[in-house]
């Protein structure tokens, strides 16, 4: 196994679930999520315990969803409440998943359900501030989540995958820094007095700054277990102080990434933009999704290839550069994690 289970992952959007039941895999666990009557989530087993059916192609009654096939009413908790003319007191329980809706997105947890604490959800301060907007989608890409942490990580990449949009010749030539705190990694790349390329000189024109000055831009990749990446971006006009400089003389942004994995070599992408400039220009923000989401499929193309490509050579030992240390270091806190949970081995 890749991914540890005892934790919190980003399984979907309320959108997705607000008329019908959806089904989906996340850490290889079919799971069906609803939303009942009382507005509460609910996650189930994708899997009546009757003939095996998809619950999630079912329909809500109240707080229960019944199954498409035969009409068995599952509870929430994973019992089976009742089906028509049969007796259900010895049907066998399926299991149910935490699950807890908060910032604009549903979790799950796909792991022991008794050690699952809400309080391990990453606070995300844009996502409660009225100073702040977000616009996002989702991608499903078929590779292994670790690449895209690899990927995200290090940025050198944007020179060449993102050349006609947030690429320029100075990502790779300025050294990258990297630095671990806990299960906290950081890593950091600025570059002063560059020119901006096409994407900032569209945030710069947003919030009212002019696209044709030299400008200092920043990256900022903070990785959190289990896989999620929260990316301070930004430009400000050259000599106004970079990072720290006034809010009237940059464009900041934060670029979010959940990562939840479906299956070993399959994941779901939840990305998106939080930003504290010109929050109430809706166009601009849609304007903003569609140059990101560009962005974020030129990655999907280069990761699905890699993975294929993986795959074909598994006894192909990959170089490790300096460029790498955010990825390795992020790894190295997932592997620890994923063996935490691994049964221990008597000694004999």
């Amino acid at each position: 196994m890749s991914f540890p289970k005892n934790a919190w992952y980003v399984a979907c959007t309320p959108d997705e679930i607000n008329a019908k039941p959806l089904g989906r895999t996340i850490c290889n666990e079919r799971i069906a999520f609803y939303r009942q009557a009382n507005g509460q989530v609910a996650a189930v087993e994708d899997f009546c315990p009757h003939r095996g059916a998809q619950l999630s192609l079912g329909y809500v009654c109240d707080n229960n969803l019944v199954c498409g096939y035969h009409g068995l009413v599952m509870g929430c908790d994973g019992k089976t409440v009742s089906m028509p003319l049969q007796r259900t007191a010895g049907f066998p329980k399926i299991k149910a998943y935490p699950v807890v809706e908060r910032y604009g997105f549903i979790w799950v947890w796909p792991g022991e359900a008794e050690k699952a604490d809400p309080a391990k959800i990453h606070h995300l301060e844009w996502a409660e501030n009225p100073n702040w907007a977000y616009g996002g989608g989702l991608y499903h890409i078929k590779c292994d989540y670790r690449l895209m942490v690899d990927n995200l990580m290090d940025l050198t990449h944007e020179t060449y995958v993102h050349s006609t949009s947030i690429g320029q010749k100075e990502i790779d030539e300025t050294p990258v820094n990297t630095k671990t705190e806990g299960d906290h990694v950081i890593t950091n790349r600025f570059m002063d007095n560059v020119m901006a390329p096409p994407f900032w000189r569209a945030n710069l024109r947003g919030n009212g700054l002019p696209d044709d000055q030299p400008v200092d831009r920043w990256q900022v990749c903070h990785f959190s277990p289990p896989s999620h990446i929260m990316i301070e971006v930004g430009v400000a006009l050259a000599g106004r102080g970079g990072y720290h400089a006034d809010p009237k003389d940059k464009v900041y942004s934060i670029v979010v990434d959940f990562l939840t994995p479906e299956t070993d070599d399959t994941m779901w992408y939840f990305w998106g933009m939080a930003r504290n400039f010109n929050v109430k220009d809706t166009n601009l923000t849609a304007q903003i999704r569609e140059g990101q989401g560009k962005v974020f499929s030129e990655d999907t193309a280069v990761l699905e290839a890699q993975q294929k490509n993986l795959l074909l050579h598994p006894e192909r030992r990959l170089l490790m550069l300096n460029i790498d240390a955010g990825g390795v270091q992020s790894r190295r806190i997932i592997d620890r994690l994923v063996a935490a949970e691994q049964p221990q081995k008597l000694a004999a």
